[in-house]
């Protein structure tokens, strides 16, 4: 049975970024810690920073897409900081291993199964990094009552055309959030877990937006969340931009369709526009079913040719947002184009 819940006081920002970006590489059991000089008037914190992985497109002038590329062809830096890759993959092809020398080789042991990202459970996988780890979030408020049908028959399509080494989970969302269908590789699951979804309700966009990043950061390798809206909220107790700090934090590509006029709700729309460009996704306002099919495609093209690597952060003394750049060594590097997010926070215990 689909589990509902709710952001209400009890979720707030301090709490979504407690499950940030260390969930990733906790599930893995590495971990750099860096403490913070002791002081009478303040307290001791610890920045604890896990394994970074980071997801991004690489295009042409013309935006198609540029594939074949390796990991010599990339410098990544930290704050100005030279990294080393640990890993390494292309689209949905098995990962390879960076070694200190440059060269790589196939990856042979197995990550640890990742933690459930919803008490449901999560089938359990030892290719961590193999595929993408989808998050639908479907608006089922009664903002979408008019075109409801037809947004449903878009994202099965989606998830029908799915790599089959990805992996998708299925959440809705009125007033309350709806885990319909736990993170899974068998499309009929995901799809009749969306197809007994009904609209009504208010719209708590934002609560179940900072919930399903909360369910995301659990799971390690690659994921993404695909936002599927109308636009307006009208029940959220958390605020649009703390919603967008945490997901720039997390660090999750975050997809937005909407089905709302650009125009016609400025704040949504420009919401979208940020959280989408923070965090290395992208946005698409689209009114048709037509619209909504396209969008899926790109999001999907976009998917299958995107490059994943990971590293250990080198010792950085800032512990508050540190910028990532991705440099291609390549003499055609002023024609191409890198989308990612532009950094992260790491997080602080206490």
């Amino acid at each position: 049975m689909p589990r509902h819940e709710t952001a209400g006081g009890r979720v707030t920002r301090r709490l979504a970024l407690c499950t940030g970006l260390h969930a990733a590489g906790a599930a893995l059991g590495w971990a750099q810690e860096t403490a913070a000089p002791d002081s009478e008037d303040r307290p001791t914190f610890r920045v604890k920073v896990d394994m970074v992985v980071l997801s991004f497109t690489v295009t042409d002038n013309k935006g198609k897409y540029i594939t074949g590329l390796r990991p010599v062809d990339f410098r990544i830096t930290e704050d100005g900081i030279l990294q080393k890759v640990s890993t390494f993959g292309e689209g949905n092809k098995p990962p390879i291993q960076v070694l200190e020398d440059g060269s790589t080789r196939p990856i042979v042991a197995s990550a640890p199964a990742p933690k459930a990202a919803a008490p449901e459970a999560a089938e359990s996988r030892g290719d961590a990094f193999v595929g993408t780890n989808v998050f639908v979030l479907f608006d089922t408020s009664n903002y979408m009552y008019r075109g409801f049908v037809y947004a449903s028959d878009a994202i099965a399509d989606f998830v029908r055309g799915l790599d089959r080494a990805d992996s998708v989970a299925i959440y809705t969302f009125s007033r309350n959030l709806s885990r319909a269908a736990s993170l899974t590789r068998d499309r009929n699951q995901a799809i009749m877990g969306l197809r007994k979804a009904v609209a009504g309700d208010d719209a708590a966009l934002y609560n179940a937006l900072l919930l399903a990043l909360r369910d995301a950061a659990k799971v390690p390798g690659r994921k993404v969340v695909i936002v599927f809206s109308n636009g307006p909220d009208n029940a959220s107790m958390v605020a649009p931009d703390d919603v967008r700090a945490v997901a720039e934090d997390e660090g999750i590509p975050i997809y937005v369709i909407s089905t709302n006029d650009v125009n016609r709700d400025a704040i949504s729309s420009n919401v979208f526009k940020r959280i989408s460009q923070r965090t290395g996704g992208q946005v698409f306002f689209a009114k048709t079913w037509q619209k909504q099919v396209e969008a899926f495609e790109s999001i999907r093209e976009s998917l299958g040719n995107s490059y994943t690597v990971s590293y250990y952060p080198q010792p950085n003394p800032n512990d508050g947002f540190r910028r990532i750049n991705i440099e291609i060594l390549s003499d055609a590097a002023k024609k191409m184009r890198v989308r990612a997010r532009p950094g992260y926070r790491p997080s602080r215990t206490f």
